[in-house]
């Protein structure tokens, strides 16, 4: 099992483009006499062994030059894996205590293809990144970097009396090569920027190594959850470099011999930008692959009957196990899949006042309506269904509250109330059909409840009606009396939320 490290977090979202297995390389440097240049871009953690030694001292796993006895650097140059914008660094220094060195500089160059070491050595235009700054021993050093967009090298220099760094880490966003028109490439591949957001475990191996580029040379670097004692699915959410049209999903199962899942299916959303935390429940997901039987030790390659396109997938195992890659073989578009759907198009064309007021009829929060105009153009349903969740919970309490006075209560006569909710006054009756088959005796009930309720809580009782009964509601109106008024609000803005869904996906409108 492997831990994350610190800078996982310090650097969240931002993948290392030096690491070995991106295919980061230590190209040259100016000594490695007791610990070889190879060893800062190792994606693994560093090692300690106390006891191991060799014909030239002290065995470290890092780099670690000679001891220096004049002023000066030592050095050692870095090609990416991947070009891209790097944002934070982080110079580690575990392990080394009495040998580490005492400052460091980074630079950084945007080379030109088939440069070679000698050429970056003595003729690259290095730009600084990070100026001279002091490193701790025995510890992760982390920093933020100054821009070289697109950059292909590094050069990590260490002063007098010089010493050993475990890791370099470089963390930022891939820019890499864009493909030829037609070009098929791998929208899942973290060397073009896709990231796997969140996943229901990882106990064994990370989820992020199902988009390293390289096959992986043991079990150890693929992704496998814990075993589980009653049938579990497993599943993991990426976010795809670029929107794209899939032709094929790759499922590899390599080194996973004994372990491997016995099936896996893959769903797809179009929701650019999405917020992870927004896309583990209630999201929209389609079908990309059905369910489909997989085997040990093997790369399963399986044409997508939907294509797409498609921001993200969701890959679900149908038991636990691991699974070593996912490739998902396509072409970046322009294309969405809101295009020519009326609903979209009617909201993204209108005025800010047209497409307010049929936002209105959905939920009554003003500000929820206005960030939702801000929001568009909407670029497919997920978008749209997602923006408007996002939105209702980042508002305030007050918000909240102002969406519920455009509820009638729960079995209120509709005509009575037509006039003052005049924008949902008919959504609400058909939502609230369950009320009209009551007995009296219910419907006094219900009436008496929501009186109780609303001075209680001082907001009127709010359930997403549609399908429950009469005495549905007001099972879970005597359910909810004695929550706490703080909690209370939360779970009615939760059922809000429910409702707005509900209305956004029958809305009718053109502008």
């Amino acid at each position: 099992m492997t831990a994350a490290a610190p800078d996982t977090a310090a650097f969240a979202g931002l993948p290392d483009l030096a690491r070995a297995d991106l295919g980061g390389r230590a190209l040259l440097c100016s000594d490695d006499f007791f610990a070889g240049m190879g060893n800062l871009l190792d994606p693994g953690e560093p090692v300690w062994d106390a006891d191991r030694y060799t014909a030239r001292g002290k065995w470290m796993d890092g780099w670690e030059p000679r001891r220096r006895r004049s002023p000066g650097q030592d050095w050692v140059i870095v090609k990416l894996g991947v070009p891209g914008d790097l944002m934070g660094a982080d110079i580690d220094t575990r392990h080394f205590l009495g040998n580490a060195p005492p400052f460091a500089t980074l630079d950084a160059v945007v080379a030109p293809a088939g440069a070679d070491a000698e050429w970056l050595r003595d003729f690259a235009d290095w730009r600084p990144i990070l100026d001279e700054v002091p490193l701790r021993r025995g510890a992760h050093n982390l920093f933020a970097l100054g821009p070289c967009p697109g950059a292909t090298h590094v050069r990590l220099s260490i002063t007098f009396p010089a010493g050993g760094v475990a890791r370099l880490r470089l963390h930022g966003r891939p820019r890499p090569a864009p493909p030829a028109d037609g070009e098929r490439v791998d929208l899942a591949s973290a060397a073009r920027g896709a990231q796997a957001l969140a996943c229901s475990d990882s106990f064994f191996s990370e989820m992020d190594n199902l988009l390293l580029p390289q096959r992986p040379a043991h079990m150890g670097q693929g992704w496998e959850t814990k075993r589980s004692p009653v049938p579990r699915q497993d599943w993991v959410i990426v976010a795809l470099s670029e929107p794209g049209e899939l032709d094929a999903l790759v499922l590899d199962t390599a080194h996973f011999k004994g372990n491997f899942p016995s099936g896996a299916r893959v769903d797809g959303l179009y929701w650019p930008g999405a917020p992870a935390h927004l896309l583990t429940h209630g999201a929209p997901w389609e079908p990309v692959l059905p369910d489909t039987p997989l085997g040990p030790d093997r790369e399963h390659t399986c044409p997508v009957p939907h294509t797409g396109p498609w921001t993200h997938l969701r890959l679900t195992t149908l038991t636990d196990g691991g699974i070593a890659r996912l490739r998902a073989l396509g072409r970046p578009t322009t294309r969405t899949p809101g295009h020519g759907d009326p609903l979209l198009a009617g909201l993204n064309a209108a005025s800010p006042q047209t497409a307010g007021a049929a936002l209105t009829r959905c939920c009554g929060a003003a500000r929820w309506v206005r960030a939702m105009v801000a929001a568009r153009p909407f670029t497919s349903r997920a978008h749209l269904m997602g923006e408007a969740e996002r939105v209702w919970w980042r508002l305030a309490d007050a918000d909240w509250r102002e969406a519920f006075t455009h509820h009638p209560r729960i079995g209120a006569d509709v005509e009575s109330l037509r006039a003052r909710f005049g924008a949902t006054a008919s959504i609400s009756a058909a939502e609230q059909a369950g009320v009209a088959e009551a007995s009296e005796a219910v419907l006094r009930d219900l009436a008496a409840g929501n009186q109780a309720y609303e001075e209680h809580f001082g907001h009127i009782f709010i359930v997403c009606a549609s399908g429950l009964t009469a005495s549905q509601m007001l099972g879970r109106l005597r359910a909810r009396m004695p929550n706490p008024p703080a909690d209370e609000l939360r779970i009615a803005a939760g059922e809000q939320a429910k409702i707005t869904r509900l209305r956004l996906q029958n809305l009718e409108f053109s502008p």
